[in-house]
């Protein structure tokens, strides 16, 4: 049976993409390599922890021994790479972390996955042909825009946060082993994702948990920051497609093509929050939001061009930003209350 090590895959991104791989693909075994940091749980996995083709492993993607025991013990014939760091927030307040995990444990795992699959530059063992190496990352590695223009795989990296630039020398670093070594990989980068499980310190699931609590909803500056959200499955259901199709060296994006800013974000939640769960005082939550000041180095605008995986690869998102927030927040309802 072919084995993947999938890393993070306790995470929000990876547990999602977790369940709906192991569904989709009976006769793969799936390795989840997972530190259990704050952002790790597994919980997020309960639905397949007892499936036949799982495994778990606790551990860092920076431990190389850990790392190498794991490709030879289970015979690891491809890596889905979701591990990282990932709240700008707390890059900016603590950036080393972020250099640790996104970079050095990016180039532990894809150096030990070529010298486990090639015996040399450009010469793949027998055994692993079609072993593949594919990388989770952002499209904040691409900076910020202005109120057109979208990021296509050709726009110039530009990472303007401590988390953006860790994501983009990750990036850089699966780049060089594809072309210095020959190695079979793929690169995607998202837009902002939202859905089940996401951690409570994301944008979505904080305003959905202080309107229940009561609480100020903190939105950073006017509120007029721009996101493409993309809803969670969505962006799994692209990562196992450009696994499975993509070409070898190349980048796809992964975006929802729904453009909403912070203001229309909070505001929906509010207005459907009201409806399926309203207030004992009858007033909205909306009254709830509250403009607290800008993060340091904040992007204005962030949206993908998918063209490339949905022409390429036939992918396309199946929800949109309406459909999929309904979903959400009935998810943190269940959860919260």
């Amino acid at each position: 049976m072919k084995t993947i090590l999938v890393t993070g895959g306790a995470g929000f991104i990876g547990s999602n993409f977790i369940i709906h791989f192991l569904n989709s693909n009976p006769s793969i075994r799936l390795v989840n390599f997972d530190l259990l940091t704050y952002a790790g749980d597994l919980d997020n996995l309960k639905e397949v922890e007892s499936h036949p083709n799982y495994v778990f492993v606790k551990g860092d993607i920076c431990d190389r021994n850990l790392v190498q025991e794991l490709f030879e013990k289970y015979d690891i014939s491809g890596v889905m790479h979701f591990a990282a760091e990932s709240h700008v927030d707390n890059s900016i307040k603590n950036p080393g972390v972020f250099i640790e995990t996104n970079v050095k444990g990016t180039f532990t795992l894809i150096d030990v996955a070529y010298k486990y699959w090639m015996d040399k530059p450009f010469q793949y063992k027998a055994a692993y042909d079609n072993a593949r190496f594919l990388h989770v990352s952002t499209d904040e590695v691409y900076g910020t825009l202005g109120e057109t223009g979208l990021f296509t795989e050709e726009t110039p990296y530009a990472p303007n946060s401590p988390y953006s630039a860790s994501k983009a020398a990750s990036d850089m670093i699966v780049r060089s082993y594809h072309h210095t070594y020959g190695m079979n990989t793929v690169i995607t980068n998202c837009s902002n994702n939202y859905g089940p499980k996401q951690h409570d310190e994301k944008l979505i699931p904080t305003v959905i948990r202080k309107a229940l609590n009561g609480e100020n909803i903190p939105i950073y500056g006017d509120g007029k920051n721009v996101r493409d959200w993309l809803y969670v499955l969505d962006h799994g259901k692209g990562i196992a497609l450009a696994y499975e199709k993509g070409k070898a060296g190349e980048v796809y994006n992964i975006g929802g093509r729904n453009e909403r800013n912070n203001n229309y974000i909070a505001q929906t939640i509010c207005k459907l929050l009201d409806e399926m769960h309203p207030r004992k005082d009858g007033e909205s939550y909306e009254n709830q939001i509250t403009y607290v000041e800008d993060r340091a180095g904040h992007d204005k605008r962030y949206a993908i061009d998918a063209t490339k995986i949905e022409n390429q690869l036939g992918w396309k998102a199946d929800e949109n930003f309406e459909t999929g927030i309904k979903k959400t927040i009935a998810w943190y309802l269940a959860k919260y209350k």
